[in-house]
């Protein structure tokens, strides 16, 4: 004997076409209930629906053919029975023309996703509030100007869309909406937010971009959960001092506002994102410089800053620095110590320090400049020991290393930011014990970059099931020990600035490693392990010695999308590389080839791609 049948799930897509008039049409044949209606023809005018069928709204209800069904066509039809229907519960009414929703929304009781996006609502009825099951609402692209009361009870809402209305206020009932997640309030006409909206206290997203607000409650650091915070093009004059309450926060953008300075953001260590470009910021202050070591985007462009602070170095995990447009005269020699910076910009600002020609030559010139600078200061003592990232402020190394397992082994440091990091102090080596400690704080990110490490040490072998990254660039490491295959969680190895001529062949086994930097090393070819990384998404192999590209070595890394080799000694492109369609960054300046061109190579990836293409034999 058969079980029963399946229940067949309910979705329905009315959008984008002339709305059916009757029930019967209403009706999907599609094995997944999801009404989908054609397009109209290329020259017909699309008819987008203005009113909706009442038939919908008793959807979840049986019709009167349903409940005549005889015994033999229920044997017959079974799959179609309204009692094998499961309940409506995702409705997508999106790009259309409708100017209103009817109270019968409530009879939908089984709503979990509601689309409203793209119409003409001017209001919404309060029986919208019954959906007490709806999870995601969007009502974006309307002509809203508020939300009816009852809204602000669903108690399930977690995820709610109000962008491009004319809201010109958020009611304060919207603290009602305790299990909210997601908030996406921008480009209304909003000029403040209403007290009590920090007790959103689960809420990992708050967009608020281009609106009126001049000042954000006192109560909104309450949002312990904030993970993302978006106040692009508004007309802020300031942040709140206690922004470190926010301790999850992630990503600040304050883009294109009014603000003249920058708290210390003290608490924020988390915080890996900072985008204030467009504002009237005079300085950095050096708290902050020591505050957010996780920051790895700082974006400084067109401001008031006359002066970085030395303290920038302690920024140990920058990637890019942003400060094109400002009164900048002197770039501190301390950024050279940035062991992660892959991006510096400094266009439009009065730097007389440094050549032209050398600023016009990118971050890699401008930092190895100041790395002279600063070791020219350290030799002949022209006062490098007061600089915050310099060797010689932690005095001799005999008490250095008495000093650091100490400072290493803070457990709450260790728990609190999950990194081990040293930067600049020149160990020579890493007792196997601080390893053990960062272990049982489960520490997953370690850093030892510009050190004077020759090997991987022995004691990070404790750490090989947690360890997510490893940076161990800028050291004089030759050889990388068989050990490293133990690391079963590794996305992102930086193995840069060392003098490695190989890779061991155990290091096939990291199949969970998706970036690896082994730029400026003495490799003379890719090694045969790295073709066996089939979660491989970037490989920076560039100042290193490679004569030849295996080109059916990379045809195994499926994932591979960003491959850069500049600057090696490869005399040939084989024009199946262009094949590869995975790559979709590719840079090969800087090698003795002869095709492609210069002008090809500065066209871009999918320029080089197409002309490899072009020149595979038939």
């Amino acid at each position: 004997m058969c079980g029963p049948h399946p229940r067949r799930r309910r979705y329905y897509q009315i959008r984008e076409f002339q709305m059916a008039s009757s029930a019967d049409e209403l009706e999907s044949e599609d094995p997944d209930d999801e009404i989908e209606l054609d397009d109209p023809a290329p020259n017909q005018d699309a008819a987008a629906a203005a009113t909706i069928p009442e038939r919908l709204y008793d959807i979840n209800e049986a019709d009167a053919d349903s409940k005549k069904a005889n015994l033999e066509k229920l044997s017959i039809n079974e799959a179609d029975a309204w009692w094998n229907q499961m309940p409506l519960n995702n409705l997508d009414l999106s790009s259309n023309s409708l100017t209103n929703l009817s109270p019968k929304i409530e009879n939908l009781i089984t709503l979990t996703v509601l689309q409203l996006h793209d119409n003409a609502l001017v209001e919404l009825p309060p029986q919208i509030g019954k959906l007490e099951k709806l999870v995601r609402l969007n009502l974006s692209h309307n002509k809203l100007k508020e939300l009816p009361p009852d809204l602000y009870s669903l108690p399930e809402l977690r995820h709610l869309n109000i962008s491009h209305n004319e809201f010109v206020e958020l009611s304060p009932d919207i603290s009602n909406l305790h299990m909210l997640e997601f908030l996406d309030a921008g480009n209304n006409n909003i000029s403040s937010l209403p007290g009590g909206i920090g007790f959103l206290v689960r809420l990992t997203a708050l967009l608020l971009a281009n609106n009126h607000i001049k000042e954000l409650p006192s109560d909104i650091v309450y949002m312990r959960s904030l993970q993302k915070l978006d106040l692009i093009k508004n007309d802020l004059i300031g942040l709140p001092e206690d922004m470190g309450l926010l301790r999850k926060l992630q990503c600040l953008y304050i883009q294109h506002n009014d603000i003249k300075e920058l708290p210390s953001f003290e608490g924020n260590e988390m915080l890996n994102e900072l985008h204030a470009s467009n504002n009237y910021i005079e300085q950095v202050p050096k708290q902050l410089c020591a505050n957010l070591p996780h920051l790895k985007i700082f974006d400084l462009r067109d401001n008031k800053i006359k002066q970085l602070p030395d303290e920038i170095c302690l920024m140990r995990n920058l990637n890019r620095l942003d400060v094109t447009n400002n009164s900048i005269s002197v770039l501190p020699v301390t950024l050279s110590s940035l062991a992660h910076l892959i991006s510096l910009q400094v266009d439009g600002n009065p730097i007389k320090t440094i050549r032209r020609d050398i600023l016009q030559c990118g971050t890699a010139r401008i930092l190895k400049t100041l790395q002279d600078r600063a070791q020219t200061k350290d030799r002949v003592g022209g006062g490098a020991e007061d600089l915050p990232c310099s060797s010689s402020a932690a005095g001799s190394d005999q008490s250095m290393q008495q000093q650091l397992p100490a400072n290493m082994t803070d457990k709450y440091k260790l728990r609190h930011t999950r990194t081990l990091a040293v930067n600049s102090q020149g160990l020579s080596d890493v007792p196997a014990h601080i390893f053990k400690v960062a272990s049982e704080e489960k520490v997953h990110v370690v850093d030892f970059a510009r050190n004077q490490l020759s090997t991987l040490p022995k004691g990070l072998q404790h750490m090989s099931n947690l360890v997510t990254e490893l940076v161990l660039a800028h050291n004089v490491i030759n050889c990388v020990p068989p050990f490293i295959s133990q690391f079963t969680r590794i996305t992102l190895l930086n193995l840069s600035n060392n003098l490695i001529k190989d890779l061991p062949q155990e290091f096939g086994l990291l199949n969970t490693l998706r970036e690896l930097n082994i730029a400026n090393n003495r490799f003379q070819a890719l090694p045969n392990g790295l073709y066996e990384l089939q979660g491989l998404e970037i490989l920076v192999a560039s100042g290193n010695q490679i004569k030849a590209l295996n080109v059916a070595g990379l045809q195994n890394l499926p994932r591979l999308n960003t491959l850069d080799l500049r600057d090696n000694n490869i005399e040939y492109i084989p024009p199946i590389l262009g094949n590869l369609t995975n790559i979709t960054h590719l840079e090969l300046v800087g090698n003795p080839f002869r095709q492609p061109r210069h002008q090809i190579l500065m066209k871009g990836t999918d320029t080089i791609m197409s002309y490899l293409r072009d020149r595979i034999p038939t």
